[in-house]
This record gives C-alpha cells, structure tokens and sequence, in this order.
C-alpha cells in the first residue's frame, strides 16, 4: 500500500536518485521500527539449496544493495534470502551519470553502473554491523582497471574477503557495464577462472571449518553452444550453482520506447523470455548436477512459476520491486507455495 502511493511521485524523480531515496527512507523506517507493522509476505515452503535451507525461495537479487548498507532494512521485506554486491576490492565510482533509466511502456530499466561501490572493506563492515541473521550471499566482482589477463587476481581477493561473511558467494563476469568482463564467460579464460576459484574454495574451507558455496553468474546473450560449454565447466570444477541470467544488451522488445538506445544492460520484462529459455537450456545440460537460481523479468507469481516449471531451484527479484513494491514477494510466495 505505502508503495504504490509513493510510486507516481518516485517515478517523476531521475531514476537512481529514487533508487538511492528510496533506500535511505527504507532504512529510517526499519531504524523507526515501522517496518516490523509492515505486513510479512505469505508462508510457502522452505527449499534446500547447494546444502543451504532457505526459508522461501524469493530472493533480492544483487546490484540492489551494492554496499551492503541496507541489509536490515530489506530483510523487514520478507526476502527468504538477499544478495549484496557486486563488491570489488577497490572503491570505484563507476560510469558516469546518468546511467539508469526506467522504460515503463515495457516495465524495462537500463541501467550502466559500472560496479560502482566503496570496496570490499566497507561491504564487510556493514555487514558486521547489520542484525540480519538470514541468507546472505554476496556478489563478487573484478575492478574496471584490472585487466582480465590479472581478474582472477580480483576474484581471489574478493573470495578470500567475503567467505567468512557469506551463506554463498557469487562470481559475477556477466555484466554488460565493465568493459570486457563478459569476455570472462569465454571456454578458456572461463576454464582457468573457475579451476582457480574452486581451488581457493577448497582451502578457505579447511581454514574457516566451514564449506561455502559459490556460484556463478551468466548473461542472458549466450547461444546454444556457449551454454553447453558454461554447464560443462561448471561440472568439470565442481561449482555449487549458477545464477541465471543478468541484464541483456539485446533492444528488440523496446525499440522505439524512450531510452531504448542508451548504453548498457535491459532488466526487467523484456529479458524475462530469453532468461528462462536459458535457464531452461542450462538446466537441460547440466542434468540435475547443480542447481540454477532464476532471474530476469519476474513481475509476477506467474513470472516466478515460470522459472521453477523451467528449472530454476530459487528466484530472484531486482527491477520487479521497482515496477510493483514489496508486494510482488508476497505474490511469489503465494504461487510458489
């Protein structure tokens, strides 16, 4: 209720300024206490996945919370579990503004961040001081100034920073926003990448006297056979997950809108499609070896069940929330049961 009468008056605001207004409020009214009247979303079954028990299925996807500053708040959401990142081990300020843009014929956003955060550090002092005792992944990344032959370097770090921290982690090479990272998705540089990381897992786990599961991030512009080669990859090293799928740079269903042609990655319900036949894909491929986590375009109950009919263990929400509030995850539980 509260967000659907804030919403005309938040869509008239530049969008990332009603992203970052929109936040801090959230926190005042969590601080306040008000978010504790704030109903919870609807009961539904508890899921198992990569050996975490996740009380609902619903999560918030990252690039939400980059900085990990409002964890509380968006627990009070009712979120089964919440993604923060992407983090890099730098600060960066990420690309210039503006650089996100709402389409609300196709209830689209573009968005061309860049991994604009404060850095590893800052991240993990917020979530030391944050009371959530929930699911918490968090969302690794390379700086933009790293070149890719050293990005392992950066994922590495960042691994060895977070572990502790983290339910799972998750390595992000499928922004669209960083210049070559989606290079990292190739057969090679991704066989090395993952072999690396699987490698620093094994022994952090022997450090920390926890095992914690990783999982990796894919784009949604993939053919057949770059999605064949990322399960098989997945396999051959053992990974724990796959979240599927990040922004597109493909325009097709929103030629013609308003900001339609501006730089950078397309959320929303015009990826919903071409997310789910690669969930769908991926899931064949992979044959029950890993589970998926599903996200892009998911506005609806009927957008989550469409997920999970196509494979999908979880789901994750990101530019629904703008689009529809905080009741879009009571209607995702409801569905899902």
């Amino acid at each position: 209720m509260m967000y659907s009468i804030a919403k005309p008056w938040l869509f008239r605001l530049n969008a990332e300024h009603a992203h970052d207004f929109t936040l801090k409020n959230l926190k005042r009214l969590e601080r306040l206490g008000i978010l504790n009247l704030y109903p919870q979303p609807a009961k539904c079954r508890p899921r198992e996945v990569m050996g975490i028990q996740f009380p609902n299925p619903v999560g918030l996807a990252a690039g939400l919370d980059k900085n990990g500053a409002y964890i509380d708040a968006l627990a009070g959401l009712g979120f089964g579990f919440i993604e923060i990142g992407t983090i890099t081990p730098r600060p960066q300020p990420g690309n210039p503004k503006p650089r996100m843009f709402r389409l609300p014929d196709a209830q689209g956003i573009i968005n061309r961040f860049g991994f604009n955060n404060l850095g590893v550090d800052v991240l993990l002092r917020n979530v030391a001081a944050a009371r959530y005792q929930g699911i918490l992944g968090i969302n690794i990344g390379k700086n933009f100034d790293t070149p890719n032959e050293k990005a392992v370097d950066d994922y590495l770090y960042c691994l060895r920073k977070v572990y502790a921290h983290a339910h799972y982690v998750t390595v992000n090479i499928s922004s669209p926003n960083t210049k070559n990272l989606r290079a990292l998705q190739e057969k090679e540089a991704l066989a090395s990448l993952l072999q690396a990381l699987k490698a620093e897992q094994q022994q952090l786990a022997d450090q920390h006297g926890k095992y914690v599961p990783i999982a990796l991030k894919i784009a949604p512009d993939l053919d057949e056979a770059q999605i064949a080669d990322i399960a098989g990859l997945l396999m051959q090293y053992q990974f724990d997950g796959v979240i599927a799928t990040n922004t597109t740079l493909a325009r097709d269903a929103v030629q013609g809108l308003p900001h339609a042609e501006e730089a950078g990655g397309l959320s929303g319900a015009p990826v919903r499609d071409r997310s789910t036949a690669v969930i769908r894909s991926l899931v064949g491929h992979l044959a029950g070896a890993l589970p998926v986590i599903g996200v892009g375009g998911i506005l609806s109950g009927e957008d989550a069940e469409q997920k999970i009919a196509a494979g999908a263990s979880l789901v994750q929400v990101y530019s629904g929330l703008v689009y529809r509030g905080p009741v879009l995850i009571d209607e995702i539980c409801r569905k899902l049961g």
